[in-house]
């Protein structure tokens, strides 16, 4: 008996092209099951679904934080569910806090989780304004737009310095930020933390650096610029310039009722009350009352290789977060960037085994994965780490999907904001896969709204595999 060519007659070789066409015929099997439940909702747009509705808005101006979507999104929903049968609203994904202040506005009481430092101290510095500042601490506000007071000071307070912030400002605004750090220390809590959430909202524009995607762009005047293309980002703001116009914006917003979104609105409602959770809704959401939620407005982080602690690198470090910190809120971040190490998801909550058990045996998932891992051993992804990446983005949404059941109340709802992604010219229709998830863990699935126009995918893959227009989504969830 010929062993070795029994063995190579048995062997089957798996070609590119054969998984490509396992994958298309997965998701063509998932489009069918859920084609019924997607359409276009022509009230979405990228403005709304996004920071950009948020920029000339007072009180959300403040802080650019261009990964969250606006707070008409919020009231939108809200109203659309129906705001009489809503008491307690969640975000497991809370960023600067759009969904929680909406709803407090409209008189709801709300929960926010956030893993970030800075989302959690921007939450709390907007709360601790619009409910515990008196006119003297507005006051205090006024004197230091008007009269400058760290000018007048020779005393500095260094601030904590990472690697890949080392260098960010000109060497004039160093010096002013760490004269304004020490004169803050002047002032009482309340308005000390304001003039620090000033500070915070303006260190990209004092700076040479941009967000820009997965990373930081340097200005080529920093000298750490290190593309081939030098990259200009047009004016680097003054400091004393900068500070006084975020000081008088927080101080309009605050003051005057007819300008401010927060004050202008349901001024008979009572406020509804904010909690912030802090740290990943991994480790916080298993800590939620079973029932105890009637609606949950979100936005996850996508799953597109964006990593968060160094987009906002220069104000987690002017938070005080040192290399090791940061280290250790890359790895705590839901899996979306290369350098996620694989979570040991059963250690944490061995009540999501089931759900767990579906993710491993899900096709469409599956065939991506087994596709990606092939291009990864034929040395043709841009990344060997992309493969772990997907593989963890999904297995740990499917554990936030099951824990985001378990709170809902019976008839509530899930409204969550997503983007497919590309990878290795395989689209991944993230919203069918996560959809699929969500009604194997009980959901009926509502809806999954399209927006009207898509969104395009990266340069890089544009550049090997052409332009292709991505489905952006509202998925709508509900417990029967």
């Amino acid at each position: 008996m010929n062993i070795a060519a029994d063995v190579i007659k048995n062997y089957t070789i798996v070609s590119q092209e054969d998984l490509l066409e396992k994958i298309y015929d997965n998701d063509y099997k998932l489009t069918n099951k859920y084609k019924q439940y997607m359409d276009i909702d022509n009230a979405l747009n990228r403005k709304m679904v996004s920071f950009q509705a948020n920029k000339s808005m007072p009180f959300y101006r403040w802080f650019k934080y261009k990964e969250g979507f606006s707070a008409n999104l919020v009231n939108y929903y809200i109203y659309k569910q129906g705001i009489d049968n809503i008491k307690m609203i969640l975000d497991p994904f809370a960023g600067s806090g759009a969904t929680i202040f909406s709803a407090s506005n409209l008189g709801l009481d709300s929960i926010g989780i956030e893993l970030l430092p800075l989302g959690q101290k921007l939450i709390f510095s907007k709360n601790l304004l619009i409910n515990n500042f008196l006119q003297s601490d507005f006051k205090r506000l006024i004197y230091w737009k008007d009269n400058k007071p760290w000018l007048f000071n020779n005393n500095i307070q260094n601030y904590n310095i990472l690697k890949i912030t080392k260098g960010a400002y000109p060497e004039e605004t160093d010096e002013l930020i760490k004269k304004y750090l020490f004169v803050i220390n002047q002032e009482n809590d309340k308005v000390k933390t304001i003039l620090l959430m000033a500070l915070i909202c303006i260190l990209e524009r004092i700076s040479y650096t941009r967000k820009d995607g997965q990373y930081l762009r340097w200005d080529q005047r920093s000298g750490r610029c290190i593309n081939s293309i030098p990259f200009n980002k047009n004016e680097i703001l003054n400091f004393n310039e900068a500070i006084i116009e975020k000081l008088n914006e927080i101080i309009t917003d605050g003051t005057n009722d007819k300008s401010n979104y927060l004050f202008q609105d349901n001024r008979s409602k009572e406020k509804g009350e904010i909690k912030i959770i802090g740290g990943s809704c991994l480790l916080r959401l298993p800590e939620i009352h079973d029932n105890s939620m009637d609606l949950i407005i979100t936005s996850p982080l996508y799953c597109n290789r964006y990593d968060y602690t160094r987009i906002y690198a220069l104000e987690l470090a002017m938070l005080g977060i040192d290399e090791y910190g940061l280290l250790n809120l890359r790895q705590e971040m839901l899996s979306c960037t290369v350098e996620n190490r694989e979570k040991d998801l059963l250690a944490i909550n061995n009540s999501w085994n089931d759900v767990l058990y579906y993710v491993k045996n899900h096709p469409l998932l599956q065939s991506i994965l087994e596709y990606l891992n092939f291009q990864r051993k034929e040395k043709l992804l841009n990344n060997n780490g992309i493969p772990r990446m997907i593989k963890g983005y999904f297995y740990e949404m499917a554990c936030v999907i099951y824990e985001m059941f378990r709170v809902l109340q019976k008839n509530g709802t899930v409204v969550m904001v997503n983007d497919n992604v590309k990878y290795a010219g395989v689209s991944i229709s993230v919203d069918l896969i996560l959809s699929d998830i969500a009604q194997s863990v009980g959901f009926d699935i509502n809806s999954i709204s399209i927006l009207p126009i898509g969104k395009g995918n990266s340069s890089q893959q544009m550049g090997i595999h052409g332009r292709e227009s991505l489905r952006k989504c509202v998925y709508i969830w509900s417990k029967s």
